[in-house]
């Protein structure tokens, strides 16, 4: 049994777990908003501002590769003073078949050093897009040498399905892998059925996207009637979750009705349908943090994300949430979509 305590940071008062040597933050910035401009675009100054004013109320953990996120990152960790410590999660992902060398993943791991201006790189999170090939295996050996190096902190996985994430853990032996990314919230519920079982049986924690679909699990849908998913009005990432709501989890009222409950479970806590789904996330041990994608600059909810710390769903809000789910198909979407990660495969 793996012990899946949480505890507070005590000068932010955030709520905080462990992952490696680090005391981390539950609530991560992710940073994927930097790989395109269909997410809106800021001046890089204004970019910078808003990352320090996530730091400046304890908010000292950023996610993702993509596009200039890591360089962004680096260049701002480094305009911090040297007591000023903040965390870098990034990805080395092989989506295509390579020669695997120790040359070769030294190389990645060190372009991704270089990037983000480091000599050791916080978490590296490992994504492997072919399972019929077996290198991942081997690339995590490497990977595992390379962290005996002092070149890694804490090595994690990415979209891994259950099946594997097992078979890598019990290979590689406990403490090796400290998390997974996937994706996780109350549309989603495909953790649950495995994943966290392996998440126990090995002691890793899940680092959790995808919680609030996009900005659709928000005060700001309520009663709206369903958008075009082919709107210019929409991201990229909505457009992707509007798919999954309606077209594997449910229909449009059905979510409605699930915002409703959400709003009236926020009404009771002075909360917003955000902070309530969540912390419906956050209240499973096998989760670490989630990673809620800001973007910086642009559309920034640091202060009422902050307010996910301060309270638990009690056994009726579960319950009233319950009611909802069960008329959904979320509980199926592992046998129409697949397992974590399946729909990238």
């Amino acid at each position: 049994m793996s012990d899946f305590s949480t505890s507070h940071i005590a000068l932010s008062g955030l709520e905080s777990f462990q992952l490696g040597s680090s005391l981390l933050p539950r609530v991560w910035s992710g940073l994927w908003q930097l790989s395109s401009n269909a997410w809106g675009t800021a001046p890089l100054p204004r970019i910078r501002e808003a990352m320090a004013r996530h730091v400046g109320i304890g908010y000292t953990a950023f996610a993702d590769h993509y596009g200039s996120a890591e360089i962004i990152f680096g260049q701002f960790r480094r305009s911090l003073p040297p007591d000023q410590h903040v965390f870098g999660a990034t990805k080395w992902c092989v989506f295509t078949n390579i020669e695997l060398s120790q040359e070769l993943v030294e190389a990645a791991v060190k372009e991704r050093m270089e990037r983000m201006q480091t000599e050791c790189i916080d978490l590296l999170q490992f994504h492997w897009q072919d399972y019929s090939d077996k290198g991942y295996l081997r690339a995590l050996e490497i990977l595992e040498g390379l962290q005996a190096d002092g070149l890694i902190s804490a090595l994690g996985l990415c979209n891994f399905d259950s099946i594997r994430t097992d078979e890598i853990c019990t290979q590689l032996g406990p403490g090796v892998i400290s998390s997974n990314q996937v994706q996780f919230s109350l549309i989603d519920t495909r953790p649950l059925h495995g994943m966290a079982d392996v998440c126990e049986k090995h002691g890793i924690r899940l680092l959790c996207y995808g919680v609030l679909c996009g900005g659709f699990l928000s005060d700001i849908w309520l009663n709206k009637p369903m958008p075009d998913r082919y709107s210019n009005k929409l991201t990229p990432s909505q457009r992707k979750y509007l798919d999954i709501i309606v077209g594997a989890w449910g229909d449009w009222q059905l979510f409605q009705d699930l915002l409703i409950v959400l709003k009236n479970i926020g009404d009771s806590y002075g909360l917003s349908v955000s902070n309530i789904a969540t912390r419906w996330v956050l209240d499973h041990s096998f989760v670490g943090a989630v990673i809620i994608g800001t973007r910086l600059g642009i559309s920034e909810h640091i202060d009422d994300n902050r307010r996910v710390n301060d309270f638990r769903l009690n056994d009726n809000d579960k319950a009233a949430l319950e009611v909802v789910l069960n008329r959904s198909s979320g509980r199926h979407i592992i046998t129409t979509i697949g397992d974590c990660g399946a729909e990238y495969r």
